[in-house]
């Protein structure tokens, strides 16, 4: 891959291919590793892994900071924030503070991420920009996570809510997307 990455990377910025065409092209590119290999050639940061690091790292801030805001948007929140003492799971953690920083800046949860249960999911073809969260029958955690970018499926089994924002984050790099405007805070 490391070969072709120049041909690659010159297609995707003049050519600008759908999501799903170029995972048909470059099938191996929309693997884990890949993204996270892409992301570091194009910005020489290790993408998870910093990702996560900072995200941990500003959490008792962040928490701290959300929990002083008051109104309706405190009131939004206290559900997430709510979730950071009930379990101590780190994947949930960042999950509940990835939607609540959502919630404070103002944006809305469901132009990102949408939740349902595995047996009543929407159609995936009307989203264009999109992290589905599935859920079993006792709808608390998640059993899969999917990146939905133009309509397909892009990356299946990202385990949790934070994996699947710094994959979809890598992913907007190699394909060479726009941030979704209805999300320029979050993003």
């Amino acid at each position: 891959m490391a070969k072709t990455f120049s041909y690659r990377r010159l297609e995707v910025v003049s050519g600008s291919p759908a999501a799903d065409e170029f995972r048909m092209r470059w099938p191996t590119l929309v693997c884990k590793a890949e993204i996270n290999e892409k992301f570091r050639r194009i910005t020489t940061i290790s993408l998870e892994h910093r990702f996560m690091n900072k995200l941990d790292h500003y959490t008792p801030k962040l928490v701290a900071l959300m929990k002083a805001k008051g109104g309706v948007v405190g009131t939004k929140l206290r559900p997430h924030l709510d979730k950071l003492w009930q379990k101590q799971s780190i994947e949930i953690r960042r999950d509940s503070v990835l939607r609540s920083l959502i919630f404070y800046l103002g944006e809305k949860e469901v132009l990102l991420l949408e939740d349902c249960l595995v047996n009543n999911c929407s159609d995936v073809t009307v989203h264009i920009f999109k992290i589905l969260v599935i859920h079993g029958a006792d709808g608390d955690d998640p059993v899969d996570v999917s990146i939905l970018l133009d309509g397909a499926k892009i990356l299946l089994g990202c385990y949790n809510t934070a994996k699947a924002c710094v994959l979809l984050m890598g992913l907007i790099y190699a394909l060479n997307l726009a941030y979704p405007p209805t999300l320029g805070y979050t993003f």
